[in-house]
């Protein structure tokens, strides 16, 4: 598998004239984790939108990895044969099933998922007997499973994740950790916001943003 890092240069985030964080430079190579830690408001959900190149950044610039794994360059924002975001709002369409709603993101990504193939990835986050429910009806760890089992059927190797475990019962982090782990021992990357200790073993590093 081609080596690849995601890098950060000297970013910074300021929000209504307020400076959130600067100064933030890391590297997150393939094969390894990086968990962003903080208190409320420090601007992690801020740091991942600007990995993603979903918000723009006050100063500094962000490198990804490039889908035809040629040497690295800017780009404006990665496709989703790079990168897989999960953010607070998870992008599920709660009129659709579970298994509706994996179809349709592979559909956005262009790739064929068929019905089976996502019950396959529902069941394996334990959402089996969920998997033709519409979205509105199931609990948020429910839904928060669904958005994780979409990462199952993506072929990113990056994975940028906002508080992946939250809403989980047991059994569910239990999985949801053992996916992250497989996907870092695979080649992939994970970096992630969580207030829990995630557990994954490896190469990897923390983030401390705002006061330790």
């Amino acid at each position: 598998m081609a080596s690849w890092v995601l890098t950060a240069m000297d970013l910074a985030c300021q929000k209504a004239q307020r400076t959130l964080f600067e100064g933030v430079s890391f590297s997150v190579p393939a094969g390894s984790w990086l968990h962003i830690e903080g208190g409320n408001g420090c601007g992690k959900t801020s740091l991942l939108r600007i990995l993603c190149g979903l918000s723009p950044a006050a100063r500094g610039q962000v490198r990804w990895p490039s889908s035809s794994h040629s040497p690295q360059s800017p780009l404006s924002r990665p496709d989703r044969s790079v990168l897989h975001y999960i953010g607070h709002a998870l992008g599920l369409k709660p009129d659709l099933t579970a298994c509706e709603n994996l179809c349709a993101d592979a559909h956005v990504s262009g790739l064929a998922l068929s019905r089976e193939q996502a019950v396959q990835a529902l069941a394996a986050q334990g959402l089996q007997s969920r998997a033709h429910l519409p979205v509105r009806v199931l609990s948020q760890g429910q839904r928060q499973g669904v958005a994780l089992a979409r990462l199952r059927t993506s072929p990113a190797r990056l994975w940028i994740l906002d508080e992946p475990l939250v809403g989980l019962d047991v059994q569910a982090t239990a999985t949801a950790r053992a996916l992250l782990q497989s996907h870092v021992d695979a080649g992939g990357a994970v970096v992630m916001t969580s207030h829990h200790d995630v557990g994954l073993q490896g190469p990897g590093a923390r983030l401390q943003l705002g006061r330790p």
